[in-house]
């Protein structure tokens, strides 16, 4: 890799007329090259595959009587979050137990 004497900017491989130069595409200098250096990097995959699994009953919630709007089960997992101001009630959300969708309630 090198740099422009003038600016300091990192020179470009230009092929002018059959010979090759550095080039400075800030200032425009430029200057013969007798060889160029050019690295290139690859990788390879490995091949191996990340598997993440989705436990559902690591830790149970307490379940209740209610119907889930999506497939009328009639069984949910409950629990309460305060999403609003302190001054206001708190939020029951529910999770069905059958197909997994979850709603709210406002107290």
């Amino acid at each position: 890799m090198r740099f422009c004497p003038k600016c300091g900017t990192k020179l470009q491989i230009k092929r002018e007329k059959g010979s090759l130069l550095y080039s400075c595409p800030k200032c425009g200098h430029e200057e013969r090259a007798s060889t160029i250096e050019k690295s290139i990097e690859t990788k390879r995959r490995t091949g191996a595959v990340k598997i993440i699994r989705k436990e559902t009953d690591l830790n149970p919630l307490p379940t209740t009587s209610t119907t889930c709007p999506n497939c009328k089960n009639k069984e949910a997992y409950w629990w309460i979050s305060q999403t609003r101001g302190a001054d206001e009630s708190a939020t029951q959300f529910f999770k069905c137990t059958k197909c997994g969708y979850t709603w709210r309630e406002y107290s």
